[in-house]
């Protein structure tokens, strides 16, 4: 009797804590996720910020971010053009993998044929598909052709 007992016990017990925990989680706060700024800048030496040790040039809105947030540091580019290198980071691969290796300059940046290729997804894309806002500030340079425009590459 006392084993019959203890297993019902235990079993009400179970049936009660479960369902308090999917009340509590359904009444949950959803989780935050955290916020992305990503700095991409043409020609920035790797000393040339506070928070990389520069005393000569304050920068202390860039060094705030960087004290409290995540920091990569060891980011290298394949290519000398500031095309090529935003097509490789944004795209996560080598960007003499699908072709992108100069500047589209001039009237080759109105070009139709010239430009990140569609086929490629980037991190904008992908940050945009699971919910992200996200918004480009300052230089696209992946193209100047409508279909290029970066509101079709992912960004807000």
């Amino acid at each position: 009797m006392n084993r019959i007992r203890l297993i019902l016990v235990s079993l009400v017990a179970f049936t009660l804590s479960t369902t308090a925990a999917n009340a509590a989680s359904r009444n949950a706060a959803p989780a935050r996720r955290p916020n992305i700024v990503i700095l991409f800048a043409d020609d920035l030496g790797y000393g040339e910020l506070g928070c990389q040790g520069n005393p000569q040039i304050p920068t202390p809105h860039i060094d705030s971010i960087a004290t409290d947030g995540v920091r990569f540091t060891d980011g290298y580019v394949t290519a000398p053009y500031c095309s090529a290198s935003r097509a490789g980071f944004l795209t996560g691969r080598y960007q003499t993998r699908f072709g992108y290796e100069f500047n589209p300059i001039g009237a080759n940046n109105e070009d139709p044929n010239a430009g990140l290729p569609k086929s490629e997804r980037t991190l904008a894309r992908k940050l945009h598909d699971v919910g992200y806002a996200t918004a480009l500030i300052g230089k696209w340079h992946l193209g100047g052709h409508a279909k290029y425009h970066p509101i079709r590459r992912g960004f807000d």
